[in-house]
């Protein structure tokens, strides 16, 4: 794939999920990069997949140039983003004066990948955890694989917020309010008495850095998202271990005592597991699953894609809970949890 396409790739993908500037911005910059700069340079050294699904190189610039945004560094580039609505001369201008002018600032930040906490997809988990909770009303030790900052394993302080009701607390720090469609989940949610998750490069939303890269790659014409991390970020209390999942999931998977459920969930991160590790922690869970009591249920809560071929439909919501390896299809999900279609496990 050269450069080019995954920009115009990149543009229609941010179209459909919602964000029409960052349509115009990729869309500017497949048509119109700069090839003899360093920045242009350091992007054809990498090989492989340059892509969404691989090391994701137009929204690692976008990102960069909406950090410089954020933190007040480029303020004429900031005139040409949301609220704002210009024309497309008038953004390539501006961006490729950026490009320029702040070359530095954007060859350190492209080193590392794209890293989000997409904080809507609590919706699906919320809804998700009041069926664990009708299963059993043990308190439940909550863990995360992929959890970047941390901000979906704080789910018990928000609130979904649906026309007939939702979960959640009565003071949330984030009410999240997708588009639903199907029966209403159950009311319920599960008391967490311990959480904890995993990344290979967590973030700390405490940390002005780390808050600022969660934020950055959030799109500029979707504050509500930006308002919504911050929120979250003021709250996240959980522990998030830098280490392999499968690895660490091994050892995790002993940290529910007698008396608790131990719920595992993930949302559009099992996909980016190697094939090798998805078979190795399918097996723990299975293992892990078959020793479960009533006493010491287990739950396991995907949001996750199916493949290309279902991707226009959004990612699977499955509960599998022990003992008795009930499989329950809860429905589906838009992968920022815009919207849920519920099925509720019929």
């Amino acid at each position: 794939m050269t450069l080019a396409r995954a920009f115009a790739d990149q543009a229609i993908s941010c179209g459909r999920l919602g964000s029409p500037f960052m349509q115009q911005l990729l869309s500017m910059l497949s048509a119109h990069w700069p090839g003899d700069t360093a920045l242009a340079a350091k992007f054809a050294a990498f090989s492989g997949d340059i892509g969404p699904a691989g090391h994701s190189l137009p929204l690692r610039l976008a990102g960069g140039l909406h950090a410089l945004v954020l933190t007040g560094r480029a303020p004429e580039l900031a005139a040409l983003y949301p609220p704002s609505r210009v024309s497309d001369h008038a953004l390539r201008e501006g961006v490729l004066d950026a490009l320029g002018a702040h070359e530095a600032f954007l060859l350190n930040w492209v080193e590392s990948p794209p890293q989000t906490n997409e904080v809507r997809r609590s919706a699906a988990l919320m809804a998700g955890a009041t069926v664990v909770a009708q299963h059993s009303q043990l308190p439940v030790v909550l863990s995360e694989l992929g959890a970047s900052g941390g901000l979906n394993l704080m789910w018990d302080h928000y609130a979904l917020d649906l026309s007939g009701g939702g979960p959640g607390t009565a003071a949330p720090v984030v009410r999240l309010t997708p588009e639903w469609e199907g029966p209403l989940p159950p009311t319920r949610l599960p008391v967490v008495a311990e959480r904890a998750g995993v990344d290979l490069n967590p973030l700390d939303p405490q940390n002005p850095d780390d808050l600022l890269r969660l934020t950055a790659y959030l799109w500029p014409d979707q504050p509500h998202r930006l308002a919504m991390t911050r929120a979250a970020a003021g709250v996240m209390t959980a522990r998030i271990d830098r280490a392999d999942a499968i690895d660490w999931l091994e050892q995790r998977l002993t940290a529910a005592p007698d008396g608790h459920l131990h719920l595992i969930q993930h949302t559009v991160a099992w996909q980016y597991f190697p094939e090798a590790a998805r078979a190795r922690g399918l097996a723990l869970i299975e293992a892990a699953g078959a020793a479960a009591t009533h006493y010491r249920p287990l739950a396991w809560l995907s949001m996750e894609s199916e493949g290309d071929v279902h991707a226009a439909e959004g990612a699977a919501l499955v509960l599998r809970f022990w003992p008795g390896d009930v499989t329950l299809r809860l429905g589906r999900a838009d992968f920022h949890g815009r919207w849920i279609r519920w099925q509720g496990g019929v």
